[in-house]
């Protein structure tokens, strides 16, 4: 099965890391998967590659494209992508309502399949056809080490407490604003906010094990990749109740849904110390099927059917 993947080239790194890696799962499980990359930030962007992607389909022959994010389905849809499945993150739902209009048109008239990250997102755009189907985690690579080895990688203190932050402060739906302020509220110079944006992926779980807890304050999520990646290094979790986050630490030993309030997250803090960072996040994200080869063979039954049509 040949397919390509139509979506962003703009992050620091070209492709996007979730995008990478579901691609390179499917490699995996011996799919052939090309990129078409769409340079440049602005729908102005997007709409000016729909006829360099037509040109491309026509040089080229898939058995299905995939389009990953919104504005990429539209150029997709535009250039007469056929078969064509799309994945929407997240980001892309939550902050135009014009966007959701256009994805609810496409989606019921000219999509193959929509795939949602989190049944949240199913529910926001009321849509019964789409397939909730998250991003996977590659548990070869993200799996508990010794504390002291990464914290020495990172060059961390040994004796402190650290919060992980994995998101860009810059990003306004990430909220930092709300850490920053839980993390004032405590007032000590042995717990410190650290913060890992625009880390290249293979680094992340250094990040993760040498820190006590990861800390998310979002306003909005899809399926967020970096709740996995710490559950599958066994870090305890603090979170806002965003996407999927709820129903994933659901069970899961020293993870919590917070509130959106400085108080609250401060004393989840101080109580995961105190617990000193016992969890069983990874033992979760196995059971739960929610490793990269598992999803990528549920994706690839989703080609299939959407091919047999």
């Amino acid at each position: 099965m040949k397919i390509l993947f139509v979506c962003s080239g703009n992050s620091k790194n070209g492709i996007n890391t979730i995008v990478r890696n579901q691609g390179d799962s499917l490699r995996e499980s011996g799919i052939e998967v090309e990129y078409f990359t769409i340079k440049g930030k602005r729908i102005i962007s997007y709409l000016k590659h729909i006829v360099k992607l037509n040109k491309h389909l026509k040089n080229n022959t898939y058995d299905l494209i995939h389009a990953h994010y919104s504005f990429s389905a539209i150029t997709a849809t535009l250039a007469g992508s056929r078969p064509l499945v799309v994945s929407l993150m997240g980001s892309d739902i939550y902050a135009n309502s014009l966007t959701e209009i256009i994805i609810r048109f496409f989606h019921h008239y000219l999509w193959g399949k929509t795939i949602v990250k989190s049944q949240r997102m199913k529910d926001h755009l009321k849509m019964k056809e789409c397939e909730v189907l998250p991003n996977g985690v590659n548990i070869c690579n993200f799996k508990p080490s010794d504390i002291y080895k990464a914290r020495k990688q990172l060059a961390l203190s040994k004796n402190k407490k650290y919060v992980l932050f994995a998101a860009d402060p810059k990003r306004k739906e990430k909220n930092f604003a709300l850490a920053k302020k839980a993390l004032s509220l405590i007032n000590s110079n042995d717990i410190e906010l650290l913060i890992a944006s625009n880390v290249p992926h293979e680094l992340m779980p250094i990040y993760y094990n040498a820190s006590d807890m990861l800390l998310v304050t979002s306003v909005y999520e899809g399926s967020i990749n970096v709740v996995k990646e710490a559950m599958a290094c066994n870090l305890p979790i603090i979170s806002t109740d965003v996407g999927d986050v709820k129903h994933n630490i659901s069970d899961v030993k020293g993870c919590y849904i917070v509130d959106d309030n400085a108080e609250d997250i401060k004393s989840k803090i101080i109580k995961v110390i105190a617990d000193k960072g016992i969890t069983n996040g990874r033992e979760k994200i196995v059971y739960s099927g929610l490793d990269s080869k598992t999803i990528a063979n549920k994706l690839i039954k989703i080609y299939e059917k959407v091919i047999g049509k």
